[in-house]
């Protein structure tokens, strides 16, 4: 078993009300390896200037973790059949929608992977939807999705 860790850091910005709704989005994700990302509620969620559209947002995070996861899987089954991968590029989409509870959730995410391979053996276009079908199905974060999610607070 392994666990992973983010500490999510905000605070209100001196002046702002809070309890009006004005207030910034604005926050830091900082991660065990030492990197911070700023990170900020969605501007088509919070309208500006109390998102930051240059930040990072959750459902931006939460498509890139399913493409990352997706890739680094799929790179792992192309190396281990003696695939020869010079560059992979997905441009990943996922959308908003309102889902069957009538909640407000991230519907679908489309990965649109484009792999470019080099050396003598190179898979067919079947085969590689195949490698992307495996991927998807060994993929943590994909198989994660419908994860429980249980709240402590510290106090």
């Amino acid at each position: 078993m392994a666990e992973y860790t983010a500490t999510i850091q905000w605070c209100r910005h001196e002046g702002e009300a809070f309890s009006d709704n004005r207030y910034s989005r604005a926050h830091e994700w900082l991660f065990d390896g030492g990197v911070t990302v700023p990170a900020s509620a969605s501007p088509h969620i919070v309208p500006l200037p109390y998102s930051v559209v240059e930040n990072v947002d959750p459902e931006e995070a939460f498509v890139a973790s399913l493409s990352s996861c997706h890739m680094l899987v799929f790179l792992g089954i192309a190396a281990k059949r003696r695939y020869v991968v010079d560059r992979y590029e997905d441009e990943a989409i996922g959308v908003m929608a309102e889902n069957e509870a009538g909640k407000l959730a991230v519907t679908r995410v489309t990965l649109r992977p484009r792999v470019v391979f080099s050396g003598d053996r190179r898979p067919s276009p079947e085969q590689i939807e195949k490698l992307h079908h495996l991927a998807h199905e060994e993929c943590f974060i994909a198989s994660s999705v419908l994860t429980e999610v249980v709240t402590e607070p510290r106090f």
